[in-house]
C-alpha cells in the first residue's frame, strides 16, 4: 500500500469504480491536450493481471536520459514492483524509433529494504546534472548514491515536513526544476542549511526561482513539468488545481517562461494523490539514426 507515506492520497469519497472512471477520463483528456500542444505521447495499456493500481504514475518506476540509458527503480509498495515492464522499453526501442543503450537496474535494492522511486523522489536538473531530493522511506541515501555515481549526478539532499511536521514522501511535490525556472516550497524543507543549500544551488545554475506556499504545495503546484513541443516551443503542463492556487504575479511568471497549460485531473489528483507531472515519464531517449 502506498498510502501510508501518501498523505495526498485517499481525499476522494466516491466509489472505487466510480474514481477508475473518472480518471480514465481524466487521463484520455491530459494525453489529448498534451498533443494537441504538440508533445509528442505515447500511452501505454495497463495490465489486468498482475492489478497495478498506482501505474497512472509511471516516472516513479523509470526514467529515460538523453545517452539511451534506461533506469530501472526500487519501489517502497510491493504491489507497484509489477509495473516495471521491459515490454515497454522494447517497444521504445523497436516500434517508435528510439535508441536505447542500456537499461541499468536499481531494483535489487529492495532487498535491503531501501527505496528510490525515480523522478518522484528525485526532481533532476538535467542541464546541470544534479539531483535535488527530498529523503523519506521512498527516498534513501545509499541508491541516490547508486544513481549519482552511475550518472554522475551530484546529489543535494535535504528533509522536508508538510505543514502538520510529516515527511514529505515525495520530491517532486514540493519542487520543479525547468531549464531557467525552478519552484519550490522553500518553508517545507526544515533545516535553514539544507534550505540555503538547495536555493543556492539554483541561483547557481542560473535558475530564476518562484517561492510557493504550503497552501500551494497542498494544491500540487510543486508537481508541475516542463516539456518542448515538437516545434521546440516551451510548454509548463500542470493541473488546474496547481494554475488556480497560484497568485497572478506567479501565474505571469510562468506565461514568461513558456506556454502554460493547466488541466483538470480532480479525481487522480484526489484518489490516488499525486499530480500531471507524476504522470508523465519524461522521454529523453536519442532517435536513431
Amino acid at each position: 500500500m502506498t498510502a501510508n507515506s501518501n498523505r495526498f492520497q485517499g481525499r476522494s469519497n466516491a466509489t472505487p469504480e466510480e474514481q477508475q472512471q473518472a480518471a480514465l477520463r481524466e487521463f484520455d483528456a491530459v494525453a489529448d491536450a498534451l498533443r494537441a500542444a504538440g508533445i509528442d505521447v505515447i500511452a501505454v495499456n495497463d495490465t489486468l493481471d498482475p492489478h497495478t493500481p498506482d501505474s497512472i504514475f509511471p516516472n516513479n518506476w523509470i526514467s529515460f536520459h538523453a545517452d539511451g540509458r534506461v533506469i530501472l527503480y526500487p519501489m517502497e509498495a510491493e504491489n507497484r514492483r509489477s509495473e516495471r515492464r521491459m515490454d515497454i522499453i522494447d517497444r521504445l526501442d523497436n516500434d517508435c524509433g528510439l535508441a536505447v543503450s542500456e537499461v541499468i537496474d536499481l531494483a535489487g535494492h529492495e532487498q535491503d529494504g531501501h527505496y528510490l522511486e525515480g523522478t518522484g523522489s528525485m526532481v533532476l536538473d538535467r542541464v546541470n546534472h544534479v539531483a535535488y531530493a527530498c529523503l523519506s522511506s521512498r527516498t534513501q541515501l545509499d541508491v541516490l548514491g547508486d544513481f549519482a555515481q552511475r550518472m554522475q549526478y551530484d546529489v543535494v539532499a535535504f528533509d522536508a515536513v508538510d505543514r502538520n511536521g510529516h515527511a514529505i514522501y515525495h520530491t517532486n511535490v514540493l519542487m520543479n526544476v525547468g531549464e531557467s525556472l525552478a519552484v519550490v516550497c522553500a518553508d517545507a524543507i526544515t533545516r535553514d542549511e539544507q534550505r540555503s543549500a538547495v536555493l543556492q544551488r539554483l541561483q547557481d545554475t542560473g535558475h530564476d526561482v518562484m517561492l510557493l506556499s504550503y497552501e500551494q504545495l497542498e494544491a500540487f503546484a510543486g508537481n508541475m513539468l516542463e516539456l518542448r513541443s515538437s516545434d521546440g516551443a516551451r510548454l509548463v503542463a500542470l493541473s488546474q488545481q496547481a494554475y488556480d492556487a497560484l497568485t497572478t504575479k506567479q501565474r505571469a511568471q510562468l506565461a514568461d517562461n513558456g506556454r502554460v497549460l493547466p488541466l483538470p485531473i480532480d479525481t487522480i489528483e484526489a484518489s490516488a494523490g499525486g499530480s500531471v507531472r507524476c504522470m508523465l515519464a519524461e522521454v529523453h531517449l536519442p532517435k536513431k539514426a
